[in-house]
């Protein structure tokens, strides 16, 4: 079943980059006591999360932290390498932090994962965001396979 509004943010161990090196952080670091945006994509590099979703986000960053926001993250199912060199190359440092969910158990315990092995992706993670106050689902909008509508840095800054 799919997280929805009302719903706590489970709690799983994630990674990121930090000064250069893979280092741990937990969904209760990330959302204990704060607003936070949190938009996945089914992969770093790929063609829509490339050229829309975390740029919009990176763009946005400033107007969506005017409205409250502590914290904007990006998660995939992905390493945390390629999470941190997808980040630098779109600009995100400072703006989105970059979470990689690399076995997609954050993907799974919300109930957003689905099997792309089909097309030789394997397990990814379904594209969607959510708005969570200390860690706790107010708003998510999860896109329908192939869209890109409901869960855009626009789509989202107009709901906050």
């Amino acid at each position: 079943m799919a997280i929805k509004v009302g719903d706590k943010i489970p709690s799983v161990k994630l990674k990121t980059m930090k000064d250069g090196k893979m280092s741990d952080i937990t969904t209760d670091e990330i959302f204990r006591g704060k607003k936070v945006v949190l938009f996945a994509v089914p992969g770093a590099f790929t063609p829509t999360c490339s050229m829309q979703h975390l740029p919009g986000f990176v763009e946005k960053a400033s107007q969506i932290r005017a409205k409250g926001v502590d914290t904007i993250a990006c998660i995939s199912v992905n390493d945390a390498f390629v999470m941190g060199a997808w980040g630098k190359d779109k600009g995100a440092d400072g703006k989105v932090l970059m979470l990689a969910d690399g076995n997609g158990e954050f993907a799974k315990a919300v109930g957003l994962d689905f099997d792309g092995s089909g097309i030789g992706f394997g397990l990814r993670s379904q594209r969607y965001a959510l708005v969570a106050q200390d860690g706790v689902v107010k708003q998510v909008a999860v896109e329908q396979p192939m869209k890109f509508e409901v869960s855009s840095a626009d789509a989202i800054l107009a709901k906050l």
